[in-house]
């Protein structure tokens, strides 16, 4: 069992059902059951557990236990199967067939809660994990919300509801009047899996547990800020879902302004979900796009090229996209955040497909020092210091300083100290869905985002969307797959005599 899955274990857990729409889907195979497996094997899941799965598609309790068992063996990080564990964790799954937008078919679902409830001790307590197209979102949380048998007295009830919360700011606000008119905001749990990363949640910890670097975490010693959400997949088979939102939807919104908020917001009063999201909700409303040159935005779009000695073809050929598509599957964009500890420090932040590896990080760069000791070109092969929180594929964090070259002269390198959570902790961390299930068992919703913070990230991205409809944004670049962008993403941080990381 993880540490921080242990420390979990002192809080309470309540018997519960977890009801999961979209049960036959992607996420869900990918995802949820193999996080469910896990957290059985670490002894996570309440005693009196158990898991539905609604979905279209016909099937029998029988089946869909042998279908995820395929899943678990490809997915899980807990391998191999336990036999043990399984012919226990299979007896909590449960499948239920059912259209989203037919009311007989949330009675029948409830009757079959009321079953479990009984055999299982669940208590009426339920939570509710909408995995499905977003198409399909205020259809589910209708039924569920005027469906009183689902809700039983005497029990909770909370609901997840999966990314993307919303096409923009006006569709944003649309979605939380209407899942507000049957939930209260501390029942609703929006989940952006990025905050269940643990390096992710190690940033708070990092910045104020440590008096080495809250002191210098401000405009005096910080030159700025470098963000990287690197992919070196292309879209797959999800062209029809990426012509409608880009990087920009699927990155930027969420997960790049997510990134930005922790690694900015002011030391919270406590580390509860109101205080964390307060501190967070501060830093979004006071940013803006830096555009002074155009609209503080590169865009691109990846061609054929070559990623891992592979030849790949471009966007534009993959399956479901349209042949004259304008959909950017690469963003660099350049904020401020205009507060007392960050004013004038830029924050960077590049998103995109194809690019030369997978790679997620959080670059902060600190200014120089005065180099009066130094001779001219000893001074001019100084690079600034680093700070780098990796985020994934491999967690950990770096810090890079300058040290002299052994023998003579003052020749100065610069080095890296690393420290990597692999090789510190042996227990291997919990994937981030484990922990945000747990969480949202809880009721904790530290790791999620409340609905005034969905509507700040819409705010800022909003107007950047609306500017390329009309014709008056940034024009779409064509880059080489495997490469690093277009070439307008260097020279739009030339402009500011700063450069790109090389990853």
């Amino acid at each position: 069992m993880s540490p921080e899955l242990g420390t979990i274990l002192m809080r309470t857990l309540s018997p519960n059902i977890l009801v999961i729409f979209g049960a036959s889907g992607d996420l869900t195979h990918r995802k949820l059951i193999p996080a469910l497996y896990n957290l059985m094997c670490d002894g996570m899941l309440p005693e009196n557990f158990a898991m539905v799965g609604f979905a279209r598609k016909p099937n029998t309790n029988e089946g869909y236990r042998a279908d995820i068992r395929q899943t678990v063996e490809k997915f899980s990080r807990t391998k191999p199967i336990n036999e043990a564990v399984w012919a226990r964790f299979e007896t909590m799954m449960h499948y239920q067939q059912g259209d989203y937008s037919t009311s007989a078919d949330y009675e029948k679902l409830a009757e079959r809660l009321s079953t479990i409830d009984a055999a299982q001790g669940t208590n009426g307590n339920r939570l509710f994990y909408i995995a499905t197209p977003p198409e399909v979102y205020t259809a589910i949380t209708e039924h569920i919300g005027l469906t009183q048998s689902l809700k039983p007295e005497g029990g909770w009830s909370r609901i997840i509801i999966e990314k993307p919360f919303g096409t923009d700011l006006a569709s944003a606000r649309s979605l939380n009047e209407h899942v507000h008119r049957f939930f209260d905001e501390q029942q609703i749990f929006r989940i952006d899996h990025y905050l269940g990363k643990e390096t992710v949640q190690n940033i708070l910890v990092f910045r104020f547990a440590n008096g080495i670097f809250e002191p210098i975490w401000n405009r005096n010693y910080v030159d700025h800020v470098q963000i990287t959400v690197a992919e070196d997949i292309g879209i797959g088979n999800r062209g029809s879902y990426y012509e409608k939102s880009g990087v920009v939807r699927d990155i930027i919104q969420n997960h790049g302004l997510q990134l930005i908020a922790l690694t900015a917001m002011e030391p919270p009063i406590e580390l509860d979900a109101l205080s964390v999201r307060n501190e967070k909700v501060k830093v979004l409303k006071s940013m803006r796009i830096d555009d002074a040159h155009g609209d503080g935005t590169v865009r691109g779009q990846y061609g054929p090229g070559k990623v891992d000695g592979q030849v790949v073809s471009g966007y534009l050929q993959e399956e479901q996209v349209a042949g004259d598509s304008q959909t950017e599957t690469y963003l660099a964009m350049k904020f401020y955040v205009d507060n007392w500890r960050w004013a004038g420090v830029p924050f960077y932040i590049r998103s995109g497909k194809r690019l030369p590896l997978r790679t997620t990080e959080i670059a902060i760069q600190f200014k120089l020092p005065p180099l009066l000791l130094f001779s001219h070109n000893t001074a001019a092969a100084i690079e600034p210091n680093e700070l780098v929180l990796n985020i994934q594929p491999e967690e950990g964090i770096s810090i890079k300083f300058g040290s002299k070259e052994p023998g003579s002269g003052e020749k100065v390198q610069p080095v890296n100290m690393n420290f990597a959570y692999g090789s510190t902790f042996k227990s291997p961390a919990p994937d981030a869905y484990e922990r945000l299930i747990i969480d949202a068992m809880l009721g904790d919703g530290t790791l999620f985002t409340r609905a005034d913070e969905v509507e700040a990230q819409w705010s800022l991205i909003s107007p950047v969307i609306d500017g390329w409809q009309s014709g008056s944004g940034s024009f779409i670049e064509q880059y080489r797959a495997g490469t690093w962008g277009p070439k307008a993403a260097n020279d739009f941080i030339a402009l500011d005599g700063r450069r790109w990381r090389t990853l």
